[in-house]
């Protein structure tokens, strides 16, 4: 009667999922977390590569969170690797919620400079979570070539990785404050005030750094 109850329990959660309604899919992942079924491991990760609604992905996070890493890492791995772009960025989430190191090699420099702006917010947030001891200087100098890049959403989301990173991120800011490209100089001086005060607000930081940039000009070779 249980094996009978939790089939049919698990067809009840796939054809949830599967609905048009995202309130009748929220539940649906909620059951499944709340009630783990391993069965149900890979249509989670499945569900999170095509799911349109912010909070339903949430969920489908959290379930996944509620199973054995043994079950869900090597799903998500596969996920990473998609050609899909939300399947990169919510298995990046994911991991990133799992906490395991054994992720660690996945978050390749290509995902650190992936094309798409959520992909690679994603895979930041990731390696600073995943990162091993000792390998954060060489995490800084990869995240910092991405300085200067996209809108401010996406700036403050690197920003706050190379924050969480500490005081080792200096070196590399202050290199980066150099640079000939003044966006990148000036997403350098707003990370460096943020590290110095995390309490500044990132939009008084960049508007402060670009006036500093405007002023002071390009820098002199030599």
């Amino acid at each position: 009667m249980t094996m009978t109850r939790q089939g049919t329990d698990a067809l009840r959660a796939l054809q949830g999922l599967e609905d048009s309604r995202s309130s009748v899919r929220l539940q649906a992942a909620l059951a499944v977390g709340t009630a783990p079924d391993p069965s149900l491991v890979g249509k989670l990760v499945e569900r999170c590569a095509v799911e349109p609604e912010f909070f339903v992905r949430d969920m489908l996070t959290w379930a996944l969170t509620r199973h054995p890493v043994s079950l869900t890492l090597p799903e998500l791995l596969r996920e990473v690797r998609s050609e899909r772009a939300q399947a990169r960025s919510q298995a990046l989430h994911t991991l990133s919620k799992i906490g395991d190191r054994q992720a660690w090699p996945a978050i390749t420099r290509a995902l650190l400079s992936d094309a798409d702006a959520e992909v690679a917010r994603s895979a930041w947030r990731a390696a600073v979570v995943l990162v091993p001891e000792g390998e954060e200087p060489g995490l800084a100098t990869v995240l910092a070539t991405q300085l200067g890049r996209g809108d401010r959403e996406t700036q403050l989301s690197l920003s706050q990785a190379l924050v969480a990173l500490g005081e080792l991120i200096t070196p590399t800011l202050r290199g980066a404050t150099t640079s000939s490209d003044p966006h990148v100089r000036a997403h350098a001086l707003a990370t460096q005030r943020l590290l110095r005060d995390p309490d500044t607000g990132f939009e008084s930081a960049i508007e402060e750094a670009k006036r500093v940039v405007a002023l002071t000009g390009a820098p002199q070779d030599g």
